[in-house]
């Protein structure tokens, strides 16, 4: 327990990690302050009735409760990842995106610009299908297009690019990924409520008492512990260097290896795939404003697909979970340029020839370790469908594996290493006790992979 009060205390030493520290958790404070204001019109003791149900609970989740609030930020920093997932496929179908891509800091700045009008444009998509679907009609205080629509759609707008500005300043002057802390923090706030409701359920007339509380807090341990193995998982490659003499030392020789994840896309599969599975809401949203036959045909479809506990939902899920597991492994993974960084170092994988073979073996490896990483992850993911159909609480049932669990893991440990780092820089204990090993042996590799 020393150690750990330690620890925190050289945290607090290093200004600059202090000082990303303070305002990381000075954007966060922001972000929850704004959950809570609720959109200009609206009668907030009529809407204190509306509760979110199916897919649409599960954003108000990621939204830290603002979608069912109906704040300024109520649908949060989903039609960012959105626009980056759209920008991510251009970057592989179209030869000038490409170009960009390999530009340097110029081309992701563009890139970037281009992803920042595209969050426009989807946002301006999804507020009307926000505010016909989530916003009951005898809420609106004065309802009409330009009394309460069209200032509520621009101010949905600004809400979704105020908090895309926060997630990219918390990336460049926090620590850890903007993006993805914003959404754990969301998911962290509706925790306690989640397990009150839980508890209340559990210790009343028709629940089962504190034996099953304890049973679904044991089996929740559990699964935390196998997502973490999943997300920490790696496949280690020997490599060797070659013996040089510089003077009267003789450098090189040491057997290290290359860490290659068995999840390496971390948690982006999930929150791109869930970001796809919100086109049902949108969906939903146009077709409240058609009628007959064609508006019916978009309601039953929307409605089919939102529902997260059935097989329609979950099948889709699992399906693109795996698809984007594959996608972003193959953008942030690059065999051929670990094989020719390797050949430039004097480095070569023992039995393997330098260059192409060393390319196509460590591509081999990581399409094995792929397919197995991507399954295992569409399963976790789905483990809430089974957790609803086992009477647990829905709010609570997110909990138990599923894209929250899998973001709060990846993105607390993601943060963590980033201090780690700053720790060892400094010549201090990291937060481990292996933290100063895995410094020295994954080194130049580290950041490639």
């Amino acid at each position: 327990m020393n150690k750990f009060f330690q620890t925190i205390a050289n945290i607090f030493r290093i200004e600059e990690l202090r000082n990303r520290i303070l305002l990381t958790i000075g954007f966060i404070a922001i972000y929850r302050l704004g959950s809570f204001v609720v959109l200009p019109g609206i009668d907030t003791q009529v809407l204190g009735n509306n509760e979110a149900t199916g897919l649409a609970a599960l954003l108000n989740l990621f939204a830290g409760g603002a979608f069912s609030r109906a704040s300024v930020f109520a649908l949060g920093i989903m039609p960012y990842i959105s626009a980056s997932i759209v920008m991510q496929l251009l970057g592989i179908a179209v030869p000038s995106v490409q170009k960009l891509q390999k530009d340097g800091e110029s081309g992701r700045n563009k890139i970037n610009q281009w992803t920042r009008f595209l969050t426009i444009a989807i946002t301006l998509g999804q507020a009307p299908g926000y505010l016909a679907t989530q916003v009951p009609s005898n809420a609106i205080v004065n309802p009409g297009f330009f009394s309460f629509t069209l200032p509520a759609i621009i101010i949905l707008s600004a809400g979704t690019l105020f908090v895309m500005w926060l997630g990219e300043k918390i990336t460049d002057k926090g620590i850890g990924n903007g993006i993805s802390l914003i959404i754990m923090i969301g998911i962290i706030a509706n925790l306690p409520t989640a397990f009150l409701t839980e508890w209340e359920a559990q210790m009343g007339d028709l629940g089962g008492g504190l034996v099953v509380v304890l049973v679904e807090m044991a089996i929740l341990l559990f699964v935390i512990l196998i997502t973490i193995l999943l997300v920490q998982g790696v496949r280690r490659v020997p490599i060797q260097f070659a013996k040089k003499i510089m003077g009267v030392q003789q450098m090189g020789g040491a057997r290290q290896f290359i860490p290659l994840k068995v999840n390496a896309a971390g948690v982006m599969p999930i929150i791109f795939a869930q970001a796809l599975m919100m086109l049902p809401i949108t969906l939903a949203g146009f077709a409240a404003s058609s009628e007959g036959d064609t508006g019916d045909a978009f309601t039953s479809f929307a409605a089919m697909f939102s529902d997260v506990s059935g097989i329609y939902y979950n099948v889709t899920f699992a399906v693109l979970i795996i698809v984007f597991t594959y996608f972003y492994t193959a953008i942030t993974v690059n065999p051929q340029q670990m094989a020719d960084d390797l050949k430039k170092n004097g480095g070569f994988v023992p039995g393997v020839k330098p260059g192409k073979d060393t390319a196509d073996f460590l591509d081999t490896i990581l399409s094995r370790i792929t397919l197995p990483g991507s399954v295992f992850l569409a399963i976790i993911a789905i483990l809430p469908a089974f957790a609803m159909k086992a009477g647990v609480a829905q709010s609570f049932s997110y909990f138990f594996g599923g894209t929250s669990l899998l973001i709060m893991v990846g993105v607390i440990l993601d943060t963590l290493q980033q201090i780690e780092s700053y720790l060892l820089m400094r010549h201090y204990d990291g937060l481990t006790e292996s933290g100063k090993l895995k410094g020295r042996a994954t080194g130049a590799f580290g950041g490639t992979i």
